[in-house]
């Protein structure tokens, strides 16, 4: 059949409409299988941090090692970060002494309300309750204290180094763990100082993830109960990644009871969704690791094959958080 001009010109106005879109939705498609380049978590970077941070001694309450440290923190930050603030108050402990303490916020994209944070506390353990001998003296902590601090310095220097798509809060909590099981309400004092009065005015997150105890060989990360009560679907977002990247031996899907620790009070207080990514042992009385508030807790438990498991995993979500 032949066709009339008025045929021909809707022919091809229909085939260069139908060629246009086409080509256009494989655009599209090709956009949405781009495949995002995730830097490369750098775990003896990491292990460097916490090998500095214990290089001060103890860190606990208004020590000699605390105030070094936060000088170490502070600098290193002031050099990924786009802005570093140092929060500070003062503070009466369950022991009735009074202390200053510094919370610490490093910004990355401070202008882009899409943000999520990333936070772990600095601080060290005063006594060592749970050791044979020296009770009363402080810990090294290179675990508790020195390895979540550790795995996001590392983070925030990947970040100088790749710009990221959304806004970064790393938060540095002090003052956790100068408390007593006797009153849950004077364990983190920091991030409950923090939870009533944020850095900035009105501050939101998406949802927040701490790090406590990241450091012990062979450590299990089960799904902490109040984790998965008030962050449900972001805990299950970290620990598929994290079986996917081929930590599973780290990120086990076991249940276990809520625990007390920052994330506690910022579930409770201000409200944002935040997960606890700890070590759970099936061996102690505590649930903790054998060595948690003892004077073995120091450089020689700490494995770069669980600071690695952890560092991925985090570096590939938040690469990929939109």
């Amino acid at each position: 059949m032949a066709l009339n001009g008025n045929m021909k010109i809707k022919f091809l106005i229909i085939l260069f409409l139908s060629i246009y879109f086409g080509c256009q939705n494989e655009k599209n498609v090709q956009q949405e299988t781009k495949k995002i380049d995730i830097p490369v978590f750098n775990y003896d970077s990491a292990f460097y941090f916490i090998e500095k941070q214990i290089s001060f001694g103890p860190r606990n309450l208004s020590s000699e090692g605390s105030v070094l440290c936060l000088n170490y923190l502070q600098k290193k930050l002031n050099l990924y970060a786009d802005n570093v603030i140092i929060q500070t108050s003062k503070t009466k402990t369950y022991d009735n002494k009074e202390h200053d303490f510094f919370n610490i916020i490093a910004e990355f994209n401070p202008e882009n309300p899409n943000r999520i944070f990333l936070c772990a506390h600095w601080d060290t353990r005063h006594i060592a309750e749970n050791d044979p001998f020296e009770k009363n003296k402080p810990i090294i902590g290179a675990n508790d204290g020195g390895s979540g601090v550790g795995v996001l310095i590392e983070i925030a220097r990947i970040i100088k180094n790749n710009p990221i798509g959304i806004g970064i809060d790393i938060i540095l909590f002090d003052a956790e763990d100068h408390g007593t099981d006797s009153n849950v309400n004077s364990w983190c004092l920091g991030s409950q100082y923090w939870s009533k009065n944020p850095h900035k005015k009105n501050y939101w997150a998406k949802y927040g993830v701490l790090l406590d105890m990241v450091g012990g060989e062979n450590a299990q990360f089960t799904i902490e109960g109040g984790s998965y009560k008030y962050a449900e679907k972001y805990v299950e977002k970290i620990w598929n990644k994290g079986n996917e990247l081929g930590h599973g031996n780290y990120f086990v899907y076991d249940k276990t009871k809520e625990i007390i620790d920052d994330h506690f009070f910022i579930n409770r207080i201000i409200g944002i969704p935040t997960l606890d990514i700890i070590e759970y042992d099936y061996q102690t009385e505590s649930n903790f690791n054998k060595h948690w508030h003892t004077h073995k807790d120091e450089l020689s438990i700490i494995s770069k094959e669980t600071l690695n498991a952890v560092g991925e995993t985090l570096i590939n979500i938040i690469y990929n958080e939109k």
